[in-house]
């Protein structure tokens, strides 16, 4: 089998419409799902050092700049989901265009986007609860709330585990209350805390720098524009339920870019009315949103806060799990990974042999690592899967030009060759030692590839095209 061989567009869609996952969910579904996987650690936490840090009030430049890479990205996405509505995210878009081995590629690398990123949720998740409980007088040793053991980040990721466990229509019904719930904590924050707003935190806009690369001024834009990266990492995540979505051509779109677009502005103004009504000095704490309220007489807001703050990580999670479990059922349907990872609940239709796997490692991940760590990897994770997203679509409408797209991305090959260009900046930004991570990850993903994946692959794009009933191997189903 030739490591390049790209798979066929007939058999991928013979993938979407033979499969057993169950086709549920629509625009609005499709959009919460992206809204849930974006808002969380990054607007709940990662604000306030951004601001205390480098960028002070032009931390909406940052967001900017971020949300622009990201929207490039999204555009490269669209097309790609709505060409191509198979469960798997990027690893099936590299599939479809570049070939076997660097699908693999991505889809291990998509690892530390979607699990990692829930460990490193579920470790902020852990934080807000544990100030909460300090807040009503319960407080939790430092034993049980800190890497090695972090007690309350395992107990959530079972939670999400057992919700996902249950169904794609249960969890994305529960993901979209979630969402309502902390969208509207945030507008209230917005509404609320603009009356506070004080000219002189603002001014200057863009803090004189301190002398060092990163400490405020423009290049402190930049440095805060990588670091709040983070906040936007979720859209994507919409892409790995195409293949559970009722009209995917015209609805992932949709999801992506909509998700997307309302986030940011989300973004800009809780960040404008956050740094109007405190010194952005003060905002290097885990919880800048309380810090704000605490600025301002609505004291009784700070509770709803932290609550909020509990449930949008939580969403969060439930996405990222739910993305992680979609890439593994379309490598295992592909043969690059045991069968058993494709295994369909007779019941819940949800892949629970997955399911149960990666909430397991993740679960443990979260109570062992710290969040740093994990952050960084998500980091470099994704900008690299957005790099060769955008490349794709350049190699796909120059080798299959004809292929109906019911959404095409505007500007190719402009557009993603900005969004690549972006995303490999923000790459190169990353510290040294989170590529040396990076490396040392992706060779043991090369050599599970090898041992495995390259013999076990399913016939290859030439055989696809020429006999039009062979595919994948059927999902099978355990006999309970």
């Amino acid at each position: 089998m030739a490591l390049w061989t790209r798979k066929s567009l007939d058999a991928l869609h013979r993938d979407a419409t033979s499969g057993t996952l169950r086709r549920s969910l629509g625009p609005w579904n499709l959009t919460a799902l992206g809204i849930g996987s974006i808002v969380g650690t990054g607007i709940f936490v990662l604000t306030g050092p951004a601001a205390a840090m480098n960028a002070g009030p032009s931390l909406v430049l940052s967001m900017v700049i971020s949300a622009i890479g990201c929207a490039f990205a999204g555009l490269c996405y669209a097309e790609f989901a709505s060409m191509v509505p198979v469960a798997g995210s990027a690893y099936t878009y590299a599939y479809a265009t570049i070939g076997e081995i660097v699908a693999w590629i991505i889809g291990w690398d998509l690892i530390l986007e979607y699990a990692l990123s829930a460990s490193t949720v579920a470790v902020g998740w852990s934080g807000y609860f544990v100030s909460l409980l300090r807040d009503l007088g319960i407080p939790l040793s430092a034993g049980i709330t800190q890497a090695p053991f972090n007690l309350p980040a395992m107990l959530v990721v079972g939670l999400v585990m057992l919700l996902l466990l249950i169904g794609i229509k249960e969890s994305a019904d529960a993901n979209t209350a979630l969402v309502l719930v902390k969208g509207t904590v945030l507008i209230v924050f917005v509404v609320a805390g603009a009356r506070y707003v004080q000219h002189a935190n603002l001014t200057p806009f863009i803090p004189p720098n301190t002398g060092h690369f990163g400490e405020f001024g423009w290049s402190g834009v930049l440095r805060g524009a990588g670091l709040m990266f983070f906040a936007y990492i979720g859209f994507d995540a919409v892409s790995t339920a195409a293949q559970e979505a009722r009209n995917p051509a015209r609805d992932m779109p949709i999801g992506i870019l909509g998700s997307l677009a309302i986030c940011t502005v989300l973004y800009i103004f809780v960040v404008l009315v956050l740094v109007g009504i405190v010194p952005y000095s003060t905002l290097n704490v885990p919880d800048p949103l309380a810090v704000g309220i605490d600025a301002t007489p609505m004291t009784w807001f700070k509770p709803v806060i932290k609550g909020a703050a509990l449930l949008g990580l939580f969403s969060t999670m439930l996405v990222q799990l739910l993305g992680q479990t979609r890439v593994f059922y379309s490598m295992s349907q592909d043969g690059l990974l045991p069968r058993s990872f494709a295994t369909v609940h007779r019941r819940f239709r949800t892949p629970h042999v997955s399911t149960l796997l990666t909430g397991t490692v993740v679960a443990v991940v979260a109570g062992m690592t710290p969040i740093t760590v994990l952050g960084q990897l998500v980091s470099i994770g994704t900008l690299l899967a957005f790099v060769l997203v955008c490349i794709g679509i350049i190699i796909l409408r120059r080798t299959a030009p004809d292929l109906e797209r019911p959404f095409r991305a505007p500007g190719v090959p402009y557009v993603p060759i900005a969004g690549a260009v972006i995303c490999l900046a923000e790459m190169i930004g990353l510290p040294g030692a989170t590529w040396i991570r990076l490396m040392t990850w992706l060779a043991i993903g090369l050599v599970i590839y090898f041992a495995y994946g390259y013999r076990h692959a399913h016939p290859n794009a030439e055989i696809a095209r020429t006999a039009p009933d062979v595919g994948r191997v059927p999902v099978s189903e355990p006999n309970l």
